[in-house]
């Protein structure tokens, strides 16, 4: 209905922040043409441009940020307008209620493990090794969490055992720079997901969070 809550699961920090404060974004897609040829010129010459058409982007991206960089350049020149002219806020004007599930980190690092375990028992080793074939070994996607790891093992640099032993390790890096991302967060409100009742807790809170936004 109407005044029923929409509930949006999961996201990156950055990408839950766009949606809660409204951030402008570009709209201009990626051009790998146009990407390749600035990335020839090297980051330096690129940083240069950068200061030459966007000096308030460039104060905020890092001389040696080259995704930022690539990034604010492409949409200068396919927009004619610098990116810092294109971002902001523009904060929604419904109510937005955040909620986190918290873990103990013992609970957290079994959890992890089991999921590492899982994904090696559906074919995580044969999705790596296809994709590398189809595609090529430096596709920026092979790049993250547990195809990462299966690279290494595919390429003979370690073993299965120590490949599924450092995707949880890095698993759990990852998890923990998240968790300190959102703990700073003070509009989110934490629930224990062990918590025998835990669905009625959150339901009551939205509950009470409605109720008093409606009064």
């Amino acid at each position: 209905t109407q005044n029923s809550p929409l509930l949006l699961v999961g996201g990156t920090g950055l990408y839950i922040k766009s949606i809660v404060r409204g951030l402008k974004i570009p709209r201009v897609a990626p051009n790998s043409e146009l990407r390749s040829q600035l990335s020839a010129l090297g980051q330096i010459q690129l940083y240069h441009f950068l200061q030459q058409v966007d000096p308030i982007a460039a104060q905020k991206i890092h001389a040696n940020d080259e995704v930022r960089t690539l990034r604010a350049l492409e949409v200068f020149y396919v927009t004619g307008e610098p990116i810092s002219q294109q971002q902001g806020e523009n904060p929604p004007n419904y109510p937005i209620f955040q909620i986190g599930l918290d873990c103990q980190s013992d609970a957290l690092t079994r959890r992890i493990a089991k999921r590492t375990e899982e994904m090696l028992e559906m074919g995580l080793v044969k999705e790596v090794e296809t994709l590398c074939k189809k595609y090529r070994w430096d596709l920026p996607l092979l790049d993250t969490l547990g195809y990462r790891e299966i690279k290494q093992y595919l390429a003979g640099e370690v073993s299965l055992n120590e490949a599924k032993d450092l995707t949880v390790l890095h698993t759990r890096q990852f998890a923990k720079r998240q968790r300190t991302w959102f703990r700073a967060i003070p509009e989110i409100e934490w629930f224990d997901v062990d918590s025998y009742d835990l669905l009625e807790e959150v339901w009551r809170f939205i509950g009470e969070r409605l109720s008093s936004f409606e009064e």
